[in-house]
């Protein structure tokens, strides 16, 4: 390398970083020369690099001691991320559930039938505002009844109605298609073999291939979509495990983040799947693959080095597979915080009495609650027996505790899910009848769709929170109570194998698998004193308030923003870039974006 290009790769390195860093160079470099070290300096290529890497070492320890909450995370930071650090960049979503669904009314009328849905999501909820924030395009399967209807020429529609600031592109999928690659490959394999919740993942051939056609087509989609050779796409979830190895062969230059929303499972437990070495594969076409936690980020990185040829860089985080190296992060997903709901929602006070008036429960009786889809993951059935245990060994909370499990519909052609269903229903009835009397019912079951503002108000209306999962990525239902709760009351159950519960340390965490400690914890939530639920619940709602899901999403487009800068580095350099620690980047960039 000749001098110039060695001071070349300095100012670029320096411009990577950002200016906010140059003092900290400037320093480092002044103390080198005022103490050269010992030995002669090599020359050429290896100086720059190595002097590089000093510089980030001790960058690092500099950067360590800068608090990255202070950062407002907004739309409005998202905007700056992608003005400042992804100039003329195009944000593609892709994702299996679409964030508005069109369906036609019972009435049928084409025009004037027309009813809007915005799902019950927890990946909705969370991606839906980021969308907004980066003007984008997101790619989703068109499964209402009435979405042909409501699409242009091009099977595009401008969301959200009222307010368009974003493009939603379905894509069509026959119904052979979404038994297979929905129901079958994605929903009765992957998704039992990642939650270790002893439900038998099953795998048919028939499914796999309809699942690699219908992540091709998805392919296809994002590469009709895109405006040019370098979009940052968005890859969500278990549906399209193979999807970034497709993107990356037709848009070689592009930026994939996939993000695989739910647990990754030990080495062991994922060799049960045949195609265990293609689903890898196609993941590590992406530029960065996050998870919520770090435990399952290792799980990934343990499978890659056991099943694929690699190389694994524990300390940056980095795996190179097939001349491409892929970033595996944890990014613990969250929810917009919801001051505009809050605001439209009645107080709390008037939210139990809507509630206790809704299901006739006196005003004396204390109310615990459990929302979520209904699914074996989420620990229900688990659940229904701390609430016998509990009344076994303390039957004075008979009559005064009433538990109200709002299950959404969810996979009901399913076996497994008609199981679950029968078998929630029947354990319902019976501590009902073990337990009931003339104008009580312990458990009441609402197999219903909620709207969010309905949701809010069962949290704000209710005593305790049970998050009890066998088995969870994250677990939005956790944050969004908190997130509720503006008069610090309530207690949040969470169970140890949620995300969530290496954030949320105030909740009383459980395990849903002993029910007697589940009762004992649900017997603490009962008499906790007001003073106690403030000074668990005020931290708990700082925690969710800061570490929003624009700071989700702001970290991943942050890393991608270093990708890029490093990938036009090693343009100019001839591949000399030297290697920057993964998260020196961020937190130097997150002090920047919050001036």
């Amino acid at each position: 390398m000749t001098d110039y290009s060695a001071a070349l790769l300095w100012v670029l390195i320096i411009a990577s970083l950002g200016f906010s860093t140059f003092a900290v160079f400037f320093s480092l470099s002044r103390h080198r020369r005022a103490h050269p070290p010992a030995v002669a300096r090599p020359s050429g290529e290896d100086v720059a690099a190595e002097a590089a890497r000093k510089v980030i070492r001790e960058f690092e320890k500099n950067a360590q001691s800068v608090d990255s909450a202070l950062v407002t995370w907004s739309p409005e930071t998202l905007r700056k991320i992608l003005a400042v650090d992804l100039p003329d960049a195009q944000v593609i979503v892709v994702s299996n559930r679409e964030p508005y669904i069109h369906n036609t009314r019972h009435d049928g009328i084409a025009n004037d039938g027309i009813e809007l849905l915005v799902p019950a999501s927890g990946l909705v909820s969370a991606l839906e505002p980021i969308t907004r924030a980066c003007a984008g395009t997101w790619i989703a399967y068109g499964g209402g009844t009435a979405d042909r209807l409501t699409v242009d020429k091009d099977d595009r529609v401008q969301v959200p109605p009222g307010n368009p600031s974003y493009t939603l592109r379905r894509v069509w999928l026959t119904e052979d298609e979404y038994q297979g690659y929905y129901l079958g490959f994605a929903n009765e394999g992957l998704w039992p073999l990642c939650h270790i919740a002893f439900t038998r993942p099953v795998f048919r051939l028939s499914d796999w291939e309809a699942y690699e056609a219908v992540n091709r087509k998805f392919a296809d989609t994002v590469v009709a979509e895109a405006r040019n050779e370098r979009p940052i796409v968005l890859v969500q979830d278990y549906h399209f495990a193979l999807l970034p190895r497709m993107i990356r062969e037709r848009l070689p230059e592009a930026i994939i983040i996939t993000f695989w929303h739910i647990p990754w499972p030990n080495s062991e437990v994922y060799s049960i799947c045949p195609w265990r070495e293609r689903i890898l594969e196609g993941l590590l076409g992406s530029s960065i693959i996050g998870f919520h936690t770090q435990f399952h980020a290792n799980n990934f990185t343990e499978s890659v080095d056991r099943f694929l040829e690699s190389r694994i860089e524990r300390a940056d985080a980095a795996i190179s597979y097939g001349g491409q190296t892929t970033l595996v992060h944890a990014y613990p997903i969250s929810i917009e915080w919801p001051a505009e709901l809050l605001a439209k929602l009645p107080d709390v006070e008037d939210c139990r009495a809507r509630l206790r008036e809704r299901f006739a429960l006196k005003p004396d009786v204390k109310l615990a609650v459990g929302v979520e889809r209904l699914d074996y993951t989420k620990g229900i059935l688990d659940r229904f027996q701390a609430l016998d245990e509990l009344f076994k060994r303390h039957p004075e909370w008979i009559g005064k505790l009433v538990f109200l499990q709002i299950a959404a519909p969810s996979r009901g052609t399913l076996p497994a899910y008609q199981l679950l269903h029968d078998e929630c229903h029947r354990y319902a009835e019976e501590l009902n009848e073990r337990y009931g009397s003339e104008g009580y019912r312990p458990v009441i079951m609402v197999a219903e769709h909620h709207s969010q503002e309905q949701v809010y108000e069962i949290y704000r209306g209710a005593d305790i929170c049970m998050v009890t999962s066998l088995h969870d990525g994250m677990n939005l239902v956790a944050k969004e109570f908190v997130a509720a709760r503006d008069d610090e009351q309530g207690v949040l159950m969470l169970s140890t194998f949620a995300g969530a519960s290496r954030e949320l340390l105030e909740a009383l965490i459980v395990n849903p698998y002993d029910a007697a400690m589940m009762s004992e914890a649900l017997l603490q939530a009962l008499t906790m004193t007001p003073d106690e639920q403030r000074e668990r619940m005020r931290p708990m709602r700082e925690i969710v308030r800061n570490n929003n899901v624009y700071r989700w999403a702001g970290s991943m487009l942050l890393d991608a923003a270093r990708l890029r800068k490093r990938g036009d580095l090693e343009k100019v350099t001839g591949g000399a870039a030297p290697p920057v620690h993964d998260n020196v980047i961020s937190i130097a960039e997150r002090k920047r974006v919050a001036r």
